[in-house]
């Protein structure tokens, strides 16, 4: 678990599949457009009972963190941590989404930091990675606030809402690293 001044990010347990569900129904529409088409099951306490277990087991694994954002007991946001590689590449993707009634009150920010810290810290990463649709303002600002670069554009990059959409490609180095490369 990792707390902040205003969040409680953790893993789901089984008994929080109620409020994943509702985070995800109250948000369907707004969350649309950025997110893959989701099946019907999706929107099921059965579904987000079965993926804690998952998540759990690929966060033991190594390989992953799927957070919840809560606030007094409700979801406001997910944030994931997936694809880790180790090896030389040292490194993960990041992914994340709000409730659209909290947008502009800085909790992604706030739960992203916080996630970064434990990325480089905890899990020992040297580069996160995210990418963001041309059109999304909003995730352009977060991770340029956060210190995120543009690497470049990938064409048709992920299956968007039905459609292959472009994405711009960032990455955070680990803090540390860039300190040390600029003295050299």
């Amino acid at each position: 678990m990792i707390r902040t001044k205003r969040l409680e990010l953790r893993l789901a347990k089984a008994r929080d599949a109620g409020a994943i569900v509702d985070y995800y129904r109250r948000n369907r529409r707004h969350l649309a457009p950025w997110e893959p088409q989701r099946p019907r099951k999706f929107f099921t306490e059965d579904h987000w009972r079965r993926q804690a277990r998952a998540n759990a087991r690929e966060f033991r694994a190594g390989l992953g963190m799927r957070l919840f954002a809560f606030v007094d007991g409700r979801v406001i946001a997910s944030v994931s941590v997936s694809n880790i590689q180790r090896g030389v590449f040292q490194a993960c993707n990041l992914g994340y989404s709000l409730d659209g009634l909290e947008q502009g009150k800085g909790y992604m920010g706030e739960a992203l930091e916080a996630t970064l810290r434990y990325a480089f810290g905890e899990l020992g990463l040297h580069r996160v990675m995210a990418n963001y649709m041309p059109r999304n303002h909003r995730s352009a600002r977060v991770l340029a606030r956060l210190g995120f670069r543009i690497e470049g554009r990938a064409r048709e990059y992920l299956r968007i809402a039905g459609r292959w959409e472009d994405h711009v490609l960032t990455s955070l180095v680990r803090p540390a690293a860039r300190r040390r490369q600029r003295r050299r």
